[in-house]
């Protein structure tokens, strides 16, 4: 039987590891397997077609809360242009539908909910009746399944992210969270882990490895065993992992502080500070045992770290909020300010009814509103969490930031005023952007330090932006540049001239800023 595996990505640097797991699976039972990976942002007819021209038996198509919409209405469709195929939904937004989904969207003829890759294959081996829905069982070949890169190469190979899984389930069960409706958490030894990590070493044009596992370090000897192999010399390319900062020990942080530098990312969800809030979502955490094991890796300058906060958590309004975001935000290279949405299958969603949540019964199910928090206090933070990310997210802006916000009282009072102050700024190109940023900052300082605030904007765009400075800053160029720039790319190889400036800062000091690698360098 030849199955069509479906996968529409957020964006095209993305990979699905999902259809991968399945497509394996298929294949070891007989079947022929074939993967239609596209992403949101692909023209639509074109993706169709794609589907289309598969002539597959079955569809499975791959559902999750940011393309729903998108692929109900794709199958639809595929449904009229080739109705004796089956079409098969699975994957976490759709598995903890009811049989009244059907009612719903008839042209799908199953479910699969849970693990899939011994529920797919015995769906194609003995196909149920139409508009059930099958349940899927822990896949007991996780562990062997390997990179499945090597059998089903990614779409693309311009810097993108691969996934890569080394671990299912969490150990904890977080009440707004999906894995808190499965217990246990089964695990790929170190050893094989690290020698599965070595395939991703030949591949080119792959930025980051991202691992999907939900608490990566919650063995602490196997955690250790794994960063200790990636910190050598074999392994170049960026690892990214989730981790729960509270279980590090000493023989981590001693692990982590001899890493290269960028050749790990770590991401702490640390969701709130409030230790009230933390009991109310059943979340066992230290908040600020977490805070300190943050700013003491931070401390060490090698590796970035994220940090998450959810707004609309129980138990915490807006100021209780902003104090999490001050607490956070100083022990991170980068704060990422989500939304509570209250997914189906997780206990606080049935539960929201004694905490005055209202929320889009459209995916992503988003809180619109709580006894906490008001729609206007929610509107807010999303403005706020508009200008977090377009000049703190990208990390495009860390010395105006730092200067800045030495000044404040408070970094969360920051952001607020600066949403006011440019209320469209996803609507605004980098460059408009980066004016009106400087027009703001310029209000905020004393005069006596615009100069200083110019040098640190300055910096900032020929460090991470492309293209000449914006015209209202144009800083004198260091006579001695050309030799200068001979001198750096003879000792850096990987530097080419033609990105190479030398300019002079407001104290006269001189700074070589290598623009294609995103490095600087006092000039003496």
């Amino acid at each position: 039987m030849k199955v069509a595996l479906v996968a529409c990505n957020a964006s095209y640097v993305h990979t699905n590891l999902a259809v991968r797991c399945i497509a394996r699976a298929l294949t070891l039972r007989g079947h022929e397997a074939v993967l239609v990976e596209r992403s949101l942002k692909d023209r639509r007819r074109e993706f169709l077609t794609a589907l289309y021209e598969a002539k597959a038996d079955v569809y499975g198509f791959s559902v999750y809360i940011w393309n729903r919409d998108t692929v109900l209405s794709l199958a639809a469709d595929l449904h009229q242009l080739r109705p004796e195929a089956k079409i098969v939904f699975g994957g976490p937004e759709i598995s903890y539908e009811d049989p009244s989904f059907f009612a719903r969207h008839p042209f799908v003829d199953n479910v699969i909910a849970g693990e899939g890759e011994d529920a797919f294959p015995d769906y194609c081996d003995n196909p149920p009746p139409r508009h059930t829905i099958l349940c899927g069982t822990p896949y007991g070949g996780f562990e062997a399944a390997g990179i499945l890169y090597d059998l089903y190469p990614p779409h693309t190979k311009t810097g993108g992210i691969l996934y890569y899984e080394s671990s299912r389930g969490c150990p904890f069960r977080c009440s707004y969270c999906l894995s808190s409706a499965t217990r246990g958490v089964r695990a790929k030894s170190a050893e094989v882990t690290v020698a599965e990590l070595a395939q991703f070493e030949s591949m080119d044009g792959v930025a980051v490895i991202k691992f999907v596992d939900r608490t990566f370090n919650f063995d602490r000897r196997r955690a250790d065993a794994i960063w200790q192999a990636l910190a050598g010399d074999s392994f170049t390319k960026t690892y990214h992992f989730e981790v729960c900062a509270d279980l590090l020990d000493e023989e981590n942080f001693r692990t982590l502080a001899a890493m290269p530098k960028g050749r790990i990312q770590l991401e702490c969800g640390v969701q709130s500070t409030n230790p009230d809030t933390l009991r109310a979502i059943d979340r066992h955490a230290n908040p600020a045992k977490i805070l300190s094991a943050l700013d003491r890796i931070r401390r060490v300058g090698n590796i970035h770290i994220h940090a998450d906060l959810i707004a609309g958590l129980p138990c915490e309004n807006y100021e209780r909020f902003a104090q999490s975001f001050d607490e956070t935000f100083p022990v991170c290279d980068l704060l990422q300010l989500g939304f509570l949405k209250l997914l189906p299958g997780t206990s606080l969603r049935n539960q929201c009814t004694g905490m005055g949540y209202r929320y889009s019964p459209a995916p992503p199910y988003e809180v619109l509103t709580s006894d906490c928090l008001s729609y206007e206090e929610f509107c807010r933070l999303h403005r706020i969490d508009e200008v977090l990310d377009r000049f703190a997210g990208g990390g495009n802006f860390p010395r105006t930031l730092a200067f800045l916000l030495a000044e404040e009282k408070s970094p969360f009072a920051f952001f607020p005023d600066l949403a006011d102050a440019i209320p469209a700024v996803r609507a605004l190109s980098q460059r408009n952007a980066f004016s009106a940023f400087r027009r703001f900052a310029s209000n905020r300082v004393p005069s006596d330090k615009l100069s200083e605030l110019d040098d640190c904007l300055m910096l900032d765009w020929l460090t991470h932006e492309a293209g000449s400075l914006p015209d209202e800053l144009d800083p004198p160029r260091d006579p001695r540049e050309g030799e200068l720039r001979r001198v750096y790319c003879a000792s850096h190889k990987e530097a080419h001239p033609s990105t190479i400036q030398v300019i002079c800062l407001s104290d006269g000091t001189s700074v070589l800023i290598d623009r294609q690698n995103h490095r600087t360098e006092i000039i003496p």
